[in-house]
């Protein structure tokens, strides 16, 4: 038992752009062919979304993907490529070269691909697999670093959106909360961006949450309330009390 949540995310605007919520027994590679593909983006993901036809057909909408390909995946080496700046920002950059699939199902990825081995700052290496044979090696390895931050989204809404917990224990409840979680994170960013909220995106959700059942104007979401004086009482006539 349990669920997926299968995000495409924007890191120019911070925010989900494609959401869905499958049952955990669900392919990831299954979910990625039904996202309609945008020409000229760059698809970021993991050995997860291994499947060659989507890939392929990620290259043919002149498309790139930077992605980890799985261990029993055979590449026959093609050429080296030099490394004009190995060092990136927290890795090396070891190995920069181009390969073909070799293996019966080569026809459905008849391209040429990019393998580069990136170390590390732990110390492990790790493997990347592209079709972008422009972009430098060390960029290449910076965008695959960037999917560092949909962990961090969703690290986020575990712990701000209050998800740690679910409501219910059926499909539904659980789609119903991860749903009202998402809507909630992008109108939030959405309404930091265009109204140029300063104060950190935290403090704010804090603030909108502290306010949600009350009207209070954007601008002065963070400042103390308005102190309203009270009226001064009138002075007591010394003849009040007389009769």
């Amino acid at each position: 038992r349990g669920m997926k949540v299968h995000v495409v995310y924007d890191p120019k605007t911070d925010c989900p752009r494609v959401l869905d919520i499958t049952d955990a027994n669900v392919n990831d590679a299954q979910v990625g062919r039904q996202i309609t593909i945008e020409a000229g983006a760059t698809y970021v993901f993991d050995k997860g979304y291994c499947h060659y036809g989507w890939w392929t057909a990620i290259a043919e909408a002149g498309s790139i993907f930077v992605t980890r390909p799985k261990s029993n995946m055979r590449l026959a080496l093609l050429r080296d490529r030099p490394i004009a700046e190995p060092q990136g920002d927290g890795f090396l950059v070891v190995e920069d070269s181009e390969v073909s699939l070799v293996s019966k199902a080569a026809c459905k990825l008849p391209m040429r691909l990019r393998r580069l081995r990136v170390q590390r700052e732990t110390g492990d290496t790790i493997t990347l697999l592209t079709n972008d044979l422009e972009r430098s090696a060390v960029e290449i390895g910076r965008l695959y670093k960037g999917r560092w931050h949909i962990e961090l989204l969703f690290r986020w809404i575990k712990q701000h959106l209050k998800i740690r917990k679910f409501l219910g224990n059926n499909g539904n409840a659980i789609r119903l909360q991860l749903f009202a979680a998402m809507i909630a994170f992008a109108l939030l960013r959405i309404v930091a961006r265009t109204r140029r909220v300063t104060i950190p995106i935290l403090r704010f959700t804090e603030l909108v949450a502290q306010y949600l059942f009350g009207r209070r104007k954007l601008h002065t979401i963070d400042k103390p309330p308005p102190v309203n004086p009270s009226r001064p009482r009138d002075r007591a006539s010394p003849n009040q009390m007389a009769f």
